[in-house]
């Protein structure tokens, strides 16, 4: 890693520049505690489009935005039919184009499937057109299959992630122009890209990334929707091994979770069968568009699938909104999180955006409270 030149550890912050990177403006009103925001796949529901699915995360964005979600990111995922965001910075030029205040972002670019370059340039890009607003975190799974890995990287060795600390950092460095004289990328320039500041967040769902996040002195945000077991080994592992750096100088974690809010538990569990049985076929190899409750009551389980899907049951915040709220406060509690990031994968879009209300309503927020400076 160090051969990039990029060494978070030992420098100061620079002058002018906020000192918590990733972290929202400390005189933003929390009711709640801390700031909760949006994270999105737009998801393809069955019947429906690709297309369809983008307009509704675009017209839930703005939804977002004036319920008062301090951020809206999205996914990078490949070969999904139930999922369409498949380019991160392409939806989010048009979902910043059309919000004013929401922070926008990845949650996130999976690395390894791209050139550090571009990911610069892109991201550049769009905090030059939003400045102040973008937010690129930074995963290094790949967010598919192997067989489409290589599609996306043509590559066989490529499909190692052994070089992501070194790719991070020089992303890192295509954004601060800061690499050693003699390395061969000395003299590029990434334009959008140097002098531009998106604020980087690694992502991950173990301690691998929570501990380089900690080393490179990260905002960091942790997957408890699909990865609740390493919660609080990698909590501890990243806030064991923070230093600080310019961009940060003290730990600022974020948690992922999946949240559905209906007024009754029985409507909000009818919704959440759709999700179920889309993680279903995902983990058996058999990804389609996201199921309606309806297919899902109608699909032959076996003994297996039902065990395997009231594993997970357990870490998914399903329900009314107060009882979503409580279990999302005892999270909060055991992990100390300073932020919290809701997933919400329902059928019907009108449902999503009424989760999300529910949510809002429940935990007091207002659009004043998501404004950034």
């Amino acid at each position: 890693m160090a051969a990039v030149g990029v060494t978070p550890d030992d420098r100061e912050p620079e002058r002018g520049t906020d000192p918590v990177s990733g972290a929202l403006p400390s005189t933003v009103h929390r009711p709640f505690g801390v700031p909760v925001s949006v994270l999105d796949v737009a998801p393809v529901p069955s019947g429906s489009t690709p297309g369809d699915a983008l307009r509704a995360s675009v017209h839930l964005a703005k939804l977002a935005e004036d319920l008062g979600y301090a951020r809206f990111w999205v996914a990078e995922h490949h070969n999904m039919p139930g999922i369409a965001s498949s380019a991160p910075a392409v939806l989010l030029a048009h979902v910043a184009s059309a919000t004013e205040r929401i922070r926008v972002g990845s949650g996130g670019v999976m690395l390894p499937n791209h050139a550090p370059l571009v990911v610069a340039e892109q991201f550049g890009m769009l905090d030059a057109l939003h400045p102040g607003r973008i937010d690129l975190g930074i995963g290094r799974a790949p967010g598919t299959d192997q067989v489409t890995a290589y599609a996306l990287r043509r590559s066989v060795e490529a499909l190692s992630a052994n070089d992501f600390p070194q790719h991070l950092l020089e992303l890192m460095g295509f954004f601060s122009g800061d690499f050693p004289d003699d390395h061969p990328f000395r003299n590029l320039r990434a334009t959008p890209g140097r002098g531009q500041k998106p604020d980087i967040w690694l992502l991950g769902s173990s301690d691998f990334s929570a501990r380089l996040a900690g080393a490179l002195g990260l905002p960091f945000s942790f997957a408890h929707h699909f990865s609740a077991p390493a919660t609080l080994p990698a909590v501890a592992a990243y806030r064991r091994e923070f230093r600080p750096s310019a961009r940060l100088t003290e730990p600022h974690l974020m948690l992922a979770v999946n949240v559905i809010c209906a007024e009754t538990d029985a409507e909000a569990n009818r919704l959440a069968a759709s999700q179920e049985l889309a993680f279903l076929l995902i983990r058996t190899g058999r990804p389609a568009p996201l199921p309606s409750p309806e297919e899902a009551a109608a699909y032959p389980y076996t003994a297996a699938d039902l065990a395997q899907i009231q594993a997970r049951r357990v870490d998914q915040f399903v329900g009314t909104p107060g009882s979503v709220r409580a279990r999302l406060e005892k999270l909060l509690a055991e992990t100390g999180a300073d932020e919290l990031m809701v997933s919400t994968m329902v059928h019907d879009p009108e449902a999503r955006r009424r989760s999300h209300e529910l949510l809002a309503k429940e935990l007091g927020m207002s659009p004043l409270e998501a404004a950034v400076d």
